[in-house]
């Protein structure tokens, strides 16, 4: 029974070992084919190990060439980290009021925010766009920020974790004579920080590979953000698939390092959802 077991176990490994390769195998490609001279990057049967050492010249190209990739890491870092913070913010707020706070049509309240995530984005996307344009905030990045400052996704998620705070502690609170700001910044949000961390990590790199949202925001080439700058870079640059992959693997670096970073935190913050669940 045991060597079946076993057996069964080496298989699944296995086969999840080989999964794992195939969705590893284009990341590979594109950092080696980053590394390359031009002519060597369709080459078949495929060069895993450029022939000739070219070092950092294509990422030298892409930071520093004619159209250096410093300053649209600048705005995408700004924009993503500021979005990041008030989603955050906006989202843990809003979800500990519709868990802790009650009151008349509180649960109906919730249902019609809940009925907004059915809406599609392109569906909202034109009146936002005349509302923007209108009072201003249209080509910079506060409005960009604030497009995605608040999501359902976000309050639904808390919500759920701020659930599982026992109401006595709050209602201790209370009669210590805490009000509701405090006590959500000092007892129900530290007992929700992997929830919050989960969420952190998520909203920067949803933010970070926004593509539609500065597409139609930002008209102002200094404002782009990272995707656009892909985007403009593959335009100019459609020949050159070496130097095209460097900026992919510049535009995703940051993202996998934010994910190995946390992934801690997004693997505390599943652990606890599926214990309360």
């Amino acid at each position: 029974m045991n060597t079946k077991i076993s057996l069964r176990k080496c298989s699944v490994t296995f086969i999840m070992l080989l999964v794992g390769i195939l969705f590893v195998l284009p990341f590979a490609w594109m950092v080696s084919a980053s590394f390359k001279l031009e002519g060597e990057v369709f080459s078949y049967p495929i060069r895993w190990i450029p022939s000739e050492w070219i070092g950092f010249s294509n990422y030298g190209e892409v930071w520093f060439g004619k159209h250096p990739f410093l300053q649209y890491y600048w705005n995408t870092i700004q924009v993503t980290v500021l979005t990041t913070v008030v989603s955050c913010a906006v989202s843990a707020l809003a979800a500990y009021g519709f868990s802790k706070i009650h009151f008349r049509a509180s649960k109906w309240l919730f249902f019609i925010v809940l009925a907004t995530f059915m809406v599609p984005q392109q569906a909202i996307i034109v009146p936002q766009f005349i509302l923007y344009r209108t009072i201003g905030l249209f080509d910079t990045h506060l409005g960009l920020i604030l497009v995605n400052g608040f999501s359902v996704l976000g309050t639904f998620m808390l919500r759920q974790f701020f659930m599982g705070v026992h109401d006595e502690f709050i209602e201790s609170a209370k009669i210590d004579g805490a009000g509701h700001l405090r006590i959500f910044a000092t007892i129900a949000l530290p007992l929700v920080k992997p929830a919050v961390a989960t969420y952190a990590i998520l909203r920067f790199i949803w933010t970070w590979n926004d593509y539609l949202n500065p597409l139609i925001f930002l008209r102002s080439d200094p404002l782009f953000t990272i995707q656009l700058a892909v985007q403009k870079f593959t335009t100019i640059n459609g020949e050159f698939y070496s130097l095209i992959m460097a900026a992919a693997v510049s535009a995703i670096l940051p993202l996998l390092i934010i994910f190995v970073i946390g992934q801690k935190r997004v693997t505390e913050g599943i652990a606890a959802g599926g214990v309360k669940g």
